[in-house]
């Protein structure tokens, strides 16, 4: 598997990459309005773009499952993917949820779905592998790993959809 290279780009967004076994530079530029621009670039030669195709959100989503990253809809809106039969979701906590303020483990999330939060988003702050003891906030947006039913009761348990 190639090396995934993440750069951020100040005021425009981040830009991800990484070099295929035919020594093209390949990735995406993730703008913070929401845009994505995907470019490959020619063997050997990672400054001349070949290839420069500005994405949609649904053109994105259909790339990422064209790609084998099946897509699960769910009624809440948010994203949610399944991957050889693990499924991810990102799940916003919202103002209202009974989340807001708990611990992880407060919730018992784990023990009682059978799913795990991996990480949570924040505006200012991306948290990785959060400890038990971390406590949610209204605005969190939690990346779960888990079966589909798994994340159904994580959303359930936290009130959030």
């Amino acid at each position: 598997m190639g090396h995934l290279d993440e750069t951020r780009l100040p005021g425009i967004g981040s830009r991800l990459e990484f070099v295929t076994d035919e020594g093209r530079r390949m990735g995406v530029v993730q703008h913070h309005t929401g845009r994505r621009e995907m470019f490959v670039c020619q063997p050997g030669d990672p400054d001349t773009t070949e290839v420069a195709v500005n994405l949609t959100e649904d053109e994105a989503h259909s790339l990422v499952e064209a790609l084998g990253v099946v897509s699960v809809s769910g009624d809440t809106g948010d994203p949610t993917y399944q991957v050889e039969g693990l499924v991810f979701a990102w799940i916003e906590v919202d103002d209202n949820a009974s989340a807001v303020g708990r611990s992880i483990a407060d919730r018992q999330i784990r023990t009682r779905t059978g799913a795990s939060i991996v990480a949570v988003l924040r505006p200012d702050a991306a948290i990785p592998a959060p400890d038990p003891h971390f406590v949610m906030q209204a605005g969190d947006t939690l990346v779960v790993a888990g079966t589909a039913e798994g994340i159904e009761a994580v959303r359930d348990l936290l009130g959030t959809g």
